[in-house]
């Protein structure tokens, strides 16, 4: 580890933080993104010795980008970030999960600061479609029908859906008195 530290120290120190080129209409705010964390400490890393491989992996069911620093002498680093997104079997949320992922990962390796950018598609809440779950809902009859079709629903969807649920049960409580 002596000379990937060493080589580490001596690029930190020539290292300065990404520029924040792009700007986030939702946050009105500028960022920089995984383009310009890479522009930013790449050139330096490599002028040290040091390069940087992002490989995805798979560990205890969870998808992580493998951030590693391998210096010219065979010495490595290594550091893991989950990718997180919040819309399953969405190669556009899954994308964005991964690029999130792979800057916070080589920005916290390096130690360079930025703002958010992408990060914030991957953990938005889908689209409810409240007309198709409102009408899943209406459709049972029996309060054992309720529950299974409820607990069916993401908790986003369940969290859209409670009062009318709520209400649902009640009328069939009633209704089976």
């Amino acid at each position: 580890m002596k000379n990937i530290a060493t080589a580490l120290v001596k690029a930190q120190s020539e290292m300065s933080n990404p520029t924040k080129g792009n700007t986030n209409p939702f946050f009105k705010s500028k960022y920089a993104d995984l383009n310009a964390v890479r522009e930013a400490v790449i050139p330096v890393l490599n002028k040290n010795g040091i390069s940087v491989l992002q490989p995805l992996v798979h560990i205890n069911g969870k998808n992580f980008v493998n951030t590693i620093l391998l210096h010219e002498s065979g010495e490595m680093m290594e550091s893991f970030t989950e990718i997180i997104y919040n819309k399953q079997n969405d190669a556009q949320a899954q994308g964005s999960g991964i690029t999130y992922a792979r800057r916070y990962g080589l920005q916290s390796f390096v130690c360079v600061g930025a703002d958010d950018d992408d990060g914030n598609k991957a953990s938005q809440p889908t689209k409810i479609d409240a007309t198709r779950l409102e009408t899943r809902l209406k459709a049972v009859s029996t309060i054992a029908e309720l529950g299974t079709v409820y607990k069916s629903f993401t908790i986003d969807e369940q969290k859209a859906t409670k009062d009318l649920a709520t209400e649902l049960k009640e009328k069939l409580t009633l209704k089976s008195e």
